[in-house]
């Protein structure tokens, strides 16, 4: 894919400056007169199919004598960025009238190239001293009656580009391309053509602070009216998470507190009568679960994800990630991960060896793979797609080097670390009621007291909580708006974790109430089920909210979303079953159980 592999040097020096803000490599964004200014361009691509992305000289521009490309960092690689430099010179307070990059002849077999590319709405992203520039390839005009055919449109070129540049004294501040409309080349018939590349450059002073430059990619964030929707967002969670507790606090709790009146009364009667409810299975409800190293595999992966996760807004929190900090996402995401991998074999070891599991190392091994392994597997098809497609998305083998040598120095010895430590740590389960030998028969359930219905309702209100809020995060991820309100989403995320912890607590206790003793497994799915609903989420964007097509957009968009939702699952069901376990014990603690 046309990069060197990088050497360990620069993967243990990702990992210690992978939240360093990017900044040019020729300069420090200062310049004189006439001094060269850092000019990449970046990639081109459908404009609705934000992972189809090309390199910029896969089209027929006018290709220089030698390519120079620059070196990227890993989240850059991952973001499917491969910058080269531009083709055009931009020297600091030069204004340049129209000037010819080079006379091209197009063969009837470019110009096809460039008529299906401006058809499909292509467009091109540089980067001029660490600045954003989009712009589209051309335009075509449908003829009268034949709107739905584009394929019978006039289709036509931009091959002139103008650049305007603000500056503040020796900084550049903005930069803003136009296409000419004048300037047009038909593409319409497969036929040679010569064109003219040319392009023409004008510097305007400002008096906008170097400081402020990146503020214009996040005011469409902070709109009077997108702000007032993210704030509705807000309430309408909020209102959920009050209607939830009052529920709690006025149900659950009138109810725990007749059943605490009652057992305490048939206790001080001594009667012969059975006992019934939750008390009834005193001896059956701290029985460990089945499959028991799955299941701590996926409460330590879960645990780690919810780490990773509050690591990642802590960053985004302190300004990190602000617009077009090339790929800083992707590196925390990858370093954070591999670091975070000790408390994943911690939490699964030591909750492992509590509930008298036997084969530590068995169970280290698969909390190692529970998630990395379908999103091992999901990736080696995407990659493949993408290398089919030739598209900037498939990783360099480099790449791919670089993060199998994270995973084998950073992310599996600090999982077996962590393991050991968990092991040693030896840990009680604390049960407040003596366990029996024999688990009592469950009774008869109706359907509704199963484990599909259970799920769907426990995951439908903490997705009424936060589906407002995922458009705008969808149309960030899978389009073109920027996200910056991390603050917002914070808030947001915390009011998913309450709602997904309270509700998964009142299922919990009916479940209980139902004499069902088995509700280890199914405090954890239950918790989980909201990733489920944001995966059925995707398929209604998919169709009704975007414009994305054809199988590698589809693929990556799906076959990716899998693998965020099921983190989601197991990290919300990790949530779920922690909250469920400590409802349970305090129950069974505030009872007298023989």
């Amino acid at each position: 894919m046309g990069m060197s592999v990088p050497c360990l040097a620069d993967a243990i020096f990702i990992l210690c400056c992978c939240v360093s803000h990017v900044t040019s490599d020729e300069s420090d964004h200062r310049y004189k007169a006439g001094d060269y200014v850092p000019f990449y361009a970046n990639k081109v691509g459908p404009f609705h199919n934000p992972s189809e992305t090309y390199r910029y000289f896969d089209l027929p521009f006018c290709l220089p004598a030698h390519v120079e490309e620059k070196k990227e960092a890993l989240g850059e690689v991952l973001n499917g960025d491969r910058l080269v430099v531009a083709p055009y010179t931009l020297p600091f307070l030069v204004d340049k009238e129209p000037e010819s990059i080079c006379r091209k002849t197009l063969t009837k077999k470019e110009v096809a190239r460039f008529r299906a590319a401006v058809l499909k709405d292509y467009f091109f992203q540089m980067y001029y001293d660490d600045l954003p520039i989009w712009g589209f390839l051309g335009k075509f005009d449908t003829e009268e009656g034949k709107d739905d055919d584009p394929k019978e449109s006039k289709v036509y070129l931009f091959k002139h580009l103008h650049f305007e540049i603000l500056y503040n004294k020796d900084r550049i501040i903005d930069v803003i391309v136009r296409s000419d409309q004048n300037a047009l080349v038909d593409l319409t018939e497969d036929r040679e053509l010569d064109v003219d590349f040319t392009y023409s450059v004008k510097w305007i002073q400002t008096d906008i602070p170097f400081e402020k430059r990146m503020e214009k990619y996040s005011q469409a964030s902070t709109l009077p009216h997108h702000l007032e929707i993210h704030w509705f967002s807000i309430i309408n969670s909020c209102v959920t998470v009050l209607l939830l507790t009052g529920f709690l606090a006025t149900i659950l709790m009138r109810i725990l507190k007749n059943d605490f009146i009652k057992f305490t009364h048939d206790e001080e009667e001594a009667d012969d009568q059975d006992e019934g409810g939750w008390k009834y299975i005193h001896g059956d409800v701290f029985r460990y679960p089945r499959y028991k190293s799955l299941f701590a595999a996926a409460i330590g992966s879960g645990t780690q994800l919810f780490s990773l996760t509050i690591f990642i807004f802590m960053l985004a929190l302190v300004g990190v990630f602000y617009p077009y900090n090339r790929g800083a996402l992707f590196t925390a995401l990858v370093i954070i991960y591999a670091l975070t991998s000790g408390i994943a074999g911690y939490a699964a070891a030591s909750f492992y060896c509590m509930i008298e599991g036997k084969n530590w190392v068995r169970n280290l091994v698969l909390t190692g793979s529970l998630f990395t392994g379908p999103l091992f597997l999901t990736f080696c098809f995407l990659n493949t797609v993408a290398l089919a497609y030739n598209s900037t998305a498939a990783l360099p083998f480099g790449t791919i080097v670089v993060i199998f040598l994270i995973w084998t120095l950073v992310t599996s010895p600090l999982l077996v670390l962590g393991g050991i430590a968990g092991k040693n740590s030896r840990p009680e389960f604390q049960a407040p009621c003596r366990t029996t030998k024999y688990p009592r028969e469950i009774p008869c359930l109706p359907w509704y007291r199963r484990t599909l219905p259970q799920m769907a309702m426990a995951g439908f209100l903490p997705f009424s909580a936060i589906y407002i809020e995922l458009y705008y995060i969808f149309a960030s991820v899978w389009g073109h708006r920027i996200y910056t309100i991390y603050s917002i989403l914070f808030i947001v995320f915390i009011i998913l974790f309450v709602v997904t912890a309270f509700i998964t607590v009142a299922l919990a206790y009916f479940q209980l109430a139902a004499e069902d003793h088995e509700w280890w497994w199914r405090s954890f799915l239950c918790g989980g089920s909201t990733g489920l609903f944001i995966y059925g989420y995707c398929l209604y964007y998919y169709h009704a909210r975007s414009d994305m097509y054809g199988f590698m957009q589809t693929s990556f968009f799906f076959g990716y979303m899998a693998c965020v939702c099921y983190g989601f699952f197991l990290m919300l069901g990790t949530t779920g079953f922690r909250a469920s376990l400590i409802f349970v014990r305090h129950i069974y603690r505030s009872i007298k159980c023989e």
